[in-house]
């Protein structure tokens, strides 16, 4: 006779309802945000090297989608939850914060 039960270290771990919510939330809510940041600071970036506006506006977003993929993707992989949601909204302020810097230099 045979035991079939997994090993302990195997066992898949059960979120709690809030969590996983906050874990949902965050792949989807927090991945926008931090793809639009990605999105406007690469737009702008690319735009101020050169790079005709509409080639680096659908560059942009093709990179973003394959980008919100890995970032869906990690949100439910991370172990923290708290560290998955600073990452995203702080890392999406911040690109977006420096997209408008490059804009404004853009346009001056």
């Amino acid at each position: 006779m045979t035991d079939t039960a997994p090993p302990p270290s195997r066992t898949p771990s059960r979120l709690p309802p809030l969590a996983l919510l906050s874990r949902i939330g965050a792949a989807i809510l927090g991945g926008y945000a931090f793809c639009w940041g990605f999105i406007a600071v690469v737009h702008a970036g690319l735009y101020s090297l050169g790079m005709p506006f509409h080639d680096a506006e659908h560059l942009a977003a093709i990179l973003a989608v394959l980008l919100y993929l890995a970032v869906f993707l990690w949100t439910f992989a991370a172990r923290r939850t708290g560290l998955i949601w600073a990452v995203l909204l702080v890392g999406g302020g911040l690109m977006t914060g420096a997209a408008a810097l490059i804009q404004r230099a853009l346009l001056t």
